[in-house]
């Protein structure tokens, strides 16, 4: 026989399922529980606690049972051995029992609130779910010492399986309801159509966007067969396509829908089954207004049926769409271009860009696009064929009725034979007939140029030539003889010279030459001397056998000039005393040779000095990220305190030392001192930021480079993947195959290699394809004149786009204002570096440095 209480216990616990069921709210389960556990535990108080996984802490629910001071002492109580009755339960998952809470350790801190709640054992077992997950802890208080029999256990892990029943329960209903409302919220607010149909094709349901589209309140749609919405016309086509779907297919088409005005109106239409356990219980529908879109693709049918007689080429292309295909091309564009009409519909007409398209002309029609303007450029543009043509095209956006540009058209005229009459007319205004030569106003506008382009490193110098006895030559043997003399003298100035030489013919028997970069008066010097030799090799014209000689003048401008003439005026001079001198010679003007040659004298012995009593330092400038500006890595510039004359700057002594060979010790120091440094930099800064390393291209080639690099990283400690080596196009003169063979060593090993000071060196496209750089630097001098400069900017950013879809990175270095920096990032340049963001400056100052630097205001 069951007894009145264990059929009341029995009760009660049936009541407390029957409320888990109903979903009834969580607090009055778990109160029911708790009166529950205390019918079948006479003298407990019953304490139920939640678990807060994010902060590791359980805290007592409300309760009648204790005080407001109790209740919220125990609010973020923490988990944890020693942390109380329940906090050790929580932790070890286990029943913990204490029979006296004045004598537990476990307890301290608490035993004073404990005493003043008249509390004296506690049981407390964790509350789990089926996978271990701790839910809380349910424990029974006592107000006397008190020890659980085995009945008592059970009621207690009877009690916490049932709360946890109703917490998890509770949990699920709770994420139900979530994801309903997310459900309700995407239904309801679609900006496309939605509905539901039932498998006879009613309506079950439909968002606000079914009533815009259609005219017709929900509650008049609700319950009605979707063909109603239909023009009558369309009603066999939907049928076959909600047949369709119903049997399982997502079908899309269009039809014609009947709006409440009694007006018609274009549809698209997307069905799809609703499957549930593998039945089909329903259809769902997408549908959207098209009319506006028609009513376009009718405007573009006219517009053909204007433009299809047109002697130039007309493309429309779709504004509206991603990449903007092309919609429409006359028969005048695909004769122009040589391609089929269904290789151009479709597809966007870059298809006509190619290698020698300038890339300011191509950003031109790319900023028109955004800006959606009529742009007016010419460029050159490639046949089907590959035979290059120039295009003067013109782009006018069109819009619709709502101000949307939903089109760009464009015309296309084939000016080929228009630029090649002005080749013509500019290469006789340029060049001299006779030899090919660039002729004196050319030689004038380069050598204005050079002067005023601070990107040139070195010295500049201009030679004057004027061949020894030509007159007699001329007047005695007939003029064309003299001719063919002049155009052989051209010829071996042009071998003779190289190419970075400009070889001008100024008139008669006057040349001169512009020799840009050196670093050495020696260089020019040696020039001159195969000059003089190269031109008294015996000359065959016109089956006579000629010998001639020159008189050369050099000057430079290793001082300041007035004007581009003064420099030409120098070596006129310096003509005039090497013809004075006898002949066939050469005389530099001034007695600047000298003075530069006692001066690198003195200053090599220094070197050497310096490396042997540590003199150098290095220099550290961050190199940033072009949005963030947070730090990626550190360049690192050597520095010389020289005792007497104070800080050398790298500019005066880094030619000398690459001159004498004295760059392949100072740069393993530099490589050295910069792997031990940054090593030190990130142990200190619990970081690992990158530290490149200028390698000059004498150090670069020479053999054993590789073993030092190996070596180096392994006395250090530096990661290989934390070192950066940057060489300029430089390196690449002797010969690119062993330096691409040994870049792509050094990246297997982790070891980055970068392109710097691009664009003014050698700047091979055919082998920077196949170099295996990661990265290339823009030299200081184009972001300086990117805002001034129309042409660099196009430069600048035909390098950072080249570069991306190359899969490099892009640093502009020499950032010095506000306005190269937003304009660089503005232009997508990957790293940024300058004064704008901090200058270059000792080990010491780099670590108190954040990593995030500003790039909203200067350094």
């Amino acid at each position: 026989m069951i007894s009145d209480v264990e059929l009341s216990l029995l009760e009660a616990q049936q009541g407390i399922h029957e409320l888990i069921a109903q979903q009834q709210p969580v607090e009055e389960t778990l109160e029911a529980i708790a009166n529950w556990v205390s019918n079948m535990m006479p003298g407990a108080l019953i304490s139920i606690m939640g678990f807060d996984p994010e902060t590791d802490t359980l805290s007592l629910l409300a309760s009648p049972r204790f005080s407001e001071r109790y209740f919220q002492s125990l609010q973020n109580f923490p988990v944890g051995p020693g942390e109380g009755t329940c906090g050790t339960a929580a932790f070890t998952k286990q029943l913990v029992i204490t029979d006296n809470i004045q004598k537990d350790p476990r307890w301290n801190g608490f035993h004073d609130i404990a005493e003043a709640e008249g509390l004296r054992a506690c049981w407390s077992v964790p509350i789990l779910a089926s996978a271990g997950e701790l839910l809380g802890t349910f424990a029974t208080y006592y107000r006397a010492p008190a020890s659980p029999t085995a009945e008592a256990r059970r009621n207690l892990a009877r009690s916490a399986a049932l709360t946890a029943l109703a917490i998890i329960r509770h949990r699920d209903a709770e994420d139900h309801f979530a994801l309903s409302e997310w459900h309700r919220t995407l239904f309801a607010n679609h900006p496309d159509g939605v509905f539901t149909f039932d498998l006879e094709g009613h309506f079950l349901s439909c968002n606000r966007a079914v009533e815009n589209i259609s005219g017709y309140p929900a509650e008049q749609i609700l319950g009605i067969h979707f063909n109603r919405l239909v023009e009558p016309d369309y009603r066999a086509q939907n049928q076959a396509a909600f047949d369709r779907a119903r049997s399982g297919d997502v079908i899309t088409y269009e039809t014609m829908g009947a709006h409440a005005s009694g007006n018609a109106y274009f549809l698209e239409i997307t069905n799809f089954p609703v499957m549930i356990r593998g039945k089909i219980v329903g259809v769902y529908g997408i549908c959207r207004d098209i009319s506006d879109r028609k009513q376009q693709d009718s405007e573009l049918r006219q517009l053909q049926r204007g433009v299809e007689a047109s002697p130039h080429g007309v493309l429309m292309s779709d504004a509206l769409s991603p990449d903007m295909p092309v919609v429409y091309a006359n028969p005048a564009f695909t004769e122009i271009t040589g391609y089929p009409h269904e290789e151009i519909v479709g597809f966007n007409c870059r298809f006509l860009q190619g290698e020698e398209t300038a890339p300011e002309a191509i950003e031109a029609v790319r900023q028109g696009i955004r800006q959606q303007t009529e742009v007016n450029v010419v460029l050159l543009n490639y046949r089907k064929d590959g035979m290059p043509f120039w295009n003067h095209l013109l782009i006018s956006p069109v819009f619709d009725q709502a101000g949307t540009c939903t089109h760009f058209i464009s015309s296309q005229q084939d000016i080929t034979r228009q630029r090649e009459q002005d080749a013509q007319i500019s290469y006789q205004m340029n060049y001299d007939q006779l030899t090919g030569l660039p002729n004196q106003a050319a030689f004038q506008e380069s050598l204005s140029h050079a002067l005023s382009d601070n990107s040139s490193r070195g010295s500049l110098a201009a030679m004057h030539l004027d061949l020894d006895g030509f007159r007699p030559i001329n007047e005695g043997l007939g003029h064309h003889v003299g001719n063919e003399v002049l155009k052989i003298v051209a010829s071996r100035l042009k071998d003779l010279a190289g190419p970075d030489v400009t070889v001008a013919r100024l008139g008669g028997d006057e040349f001169s030459l512009l020799v840009p970069g050196y670093t050495d008066p020696a260089e020019v010097v040696q020039l001159a001397e195969k000059l003089l030799a190269g031109l008294a090799q015996p000359i065959e014209a016109e089956d006579q056998m000629v010998h001639i000689s020159a008189s050369i003048g050099i000057a430079c401008n290793c001082t300041p000039l007035d004007s581009p003439h003064e420099l030409r005026q120098f070596a006129d001079l310096a003509l005039d005393r090497a013809k004075r001198q006898g002949r066939n010679t050469w005389q530099w003007y001034s007695g600047e040779k000298a003075e530069l040659s006692r001066h690198s004298v003195a200053l090599r012995q220094d070197l050497h000095t310096a490396l042997t009593e540590n003199q150098f330092e290095l220099y550290y400038q961050p190199l940033v990220d072009a949005d963030t500006g947070r730090m990626r890595s550190v360049e690192a510039l050597v520095r010389w305190h020289h005792p007497c004359r104070g800080m050398v700057s790298p500019a005066e002594f880094i030619p000398l030392t690459e001159q004498t060979g004295q760059i392949v010790p100072l740069g393993l120091w530099i490589l050295r001192q910069a792997c031990a440094e940054m090593v030190d930099f990130n142990a200190h800064q619990k970081r690992e930021l990158r530290v490149a390393v200028n390698i000059s291209s004498l150090q670069f080639i020479r053999d054993g480079f590789l073993d030092d690099v190996l070596r180096i990283l392994e006395e250090t400690g530096l990661p290989p993947q934390l070192l950066e080596l940057e060489v300029t196009e430089s390196v690449l003169l002797d010969g690119a195959e062993p330096v691409i063979e040994l870049m792509q060593t050094l990246k297997a090993m982790g070891i980055r290699v970068a392109l710097d000071d691009f664009g003014t060196g050698f700047s091979s496209l055919s082998y920077l394809r196949n170099l295996p750089t990661h990265q290339v630097k823009l030299d200081r001098s184009f972001v300086q004149e990117t805002a001034t400069d129309h042409r660099i900017a196009a430069i600048v950013q035909g390098v950072i786009t080249m570069a991306h879809h190359m899969d490099m990175m892009v640093v502009a270095e020499g950032i010095e204002t506000r306005a190269q920096q937003e304009d660089l990032a503005r232009r997508h340049c990957d790293i940024l570096q300058g004064y704008w963001f901090a200058r270059p400056m000792p080990l010491a100052e780099l670590k108190k440095l954040p990593e995030l630097l500003p790039v909203d205001r200067p350094a």
